[in-house]
């Protein structure tokens, strides 16, 4: 688990990094709930995902949004840690230049985050929304979603209560060509505490099947 300083848009970004052996792996990039309330690289839930995919031979990487850890910069609600993000990946695919899968996770915050990413850049092919934040943030950018994806909420979420994600996912699964699951994780909150690794297996099992699904396994 390399500890790993890149430059961003606001200053260096501190991260952690596991390259896989394969030249061509698939690359995860993770993105960590609200740095205003705690959220680090660190979180849990980033952390089992981060070890998930490199037991799956992905190279992947978390970080800290600007202003969290040794990260540099202010905290910019949105902007600056979807630049840091964009920042984040491109560093990953100097590394691995022929990756022949690129997916993205985001917890809480960093679920809208790295939804707004996935709109700007083509080659995801996989993403993990966890807990994501429907009732604080906007996510109607997703017109039309790119790609086929996973969303993951408590049953017992009182942040964004299930029956607003299974709203947004609705919107999602009119569209054509792509396919979004939806869980509802009963008896668990937005942490998901007592959950993380029930979470991570159904995480697992989802990016297994995809990657069998894009001839990638």
């Amino acid at each position: 688990m390399p500890e790993v300083i890149f430059n961003g848009p606001a200053g260096r970004i501190e991260g952690r990094y596991h390259h896989a052996k394969e030249p061509n792996a698939p690359i995860a990039l993770i993105l960590h709930p609200h740095p205003q309330f705690g959220g680090t690289m660190n979180n849990p839930i980033v952390h089992a995902l981060y070890y998930m995919f490199a037991n799956q031979g992905f190279s992947v990487l978390r970080f800290n949004f600007r202003s969290v850890g040794r990260s540099q910069g202010l905290f910019e609600n949105g902007a600056g840690e979807l630049a840091d993000a964009a920042a984040a990946l491109d560093w990953m695919q100097t590394l691995t230049k022929e990756a022949r899968s690129c997916w993205l996770a985001g917890v809480s915050f960093g679920s809208w985050i790295s939804m707004q990413l996935l709109m700007r850049r083509p080659e995801v092919q996989g993403f993990l929304t966890i807990a994501p934040l429907a009732r604080h943030y906007d996510f109607s950018f997703l017109a039309p979603c790119p790609t086929s994806g996973l969303f993951v909420n408590g049953a017992e979420d009182k942040v964004t209560p299930p029956e607003v994600t299974e709203q947004l996912v609705k919107k999602l699964k009119t569209q054509k060509g792509i396919t979004i699951d939806h869980v509802v994780m009963e008896g668990t909150n937005h942490f998901f505490e007592g959950k993380v690794e029930e979470l991570t297996a159904l995480c697992d099992a989802y990016v297994k099947r995809r990657m069998e699904e894009l001839g990638h396994a």
